[in-house]
């Protein structure tokens, strides 16, 4: 019954240790990265605007591609109607790759922040990586 002090001294220090990593970042917020956006082909254009606003494709880029892989792919259809009016073709590597042609800096920088592995690249070649 002696060693109590000890155990209890143990024991709190063995739960200030793990409670560390938890209490240490409390109050702090982990902000995302930024994709790069400054790429030749965005430098040239007159208008720097994407298919959707930038929010929507923030938020919903995957969702739109998926979209867009049905329309192609099953329906048949290689044009899309933004929400501006304005129609852009169906595709990956003519429409959004044209401009963001910085994959690591630009896809890969969020997407390995998030954790998330999209299958893109399992039909599409990588903007640089050639045929």
């Amino acid at each position: 019954m002696s060693d109590r002090p000890y155990i209890y001294t143990g024991l709190l220090v063995f739960l200030v240790l793990i409670a560390f990593p938890f209490w240490n970042g409390l109050g702090q917020s982990a902000s995302g990265p930024e994709p790069d956006l400054d790429t030749p082909a965005i430098q040239q254009l007159a208008v720097k605007e994407c298919v959707e606003p930038a929010a929507f494709m923030k938020a919903s880029h995957m969702k739109l591609l998926e979209d867009w892989r049905i329309l192609a792919l099953r329906e048949g259809r290689r044009s899309y109607q933004a929400s501006s009016g304005k129609a852009y073709e169906i595709s990956l590597e003519k429409t959004c790759l044209k401009c963001h042609s910085n994959k690591e800096q630009f896809c890969d920088r969020c997407h390995n922040y998030a954790g998330v592995k999209p299958d893109c690249w399992n039909c599409h070649v990588p903007p640089g990586k050639g045929r």
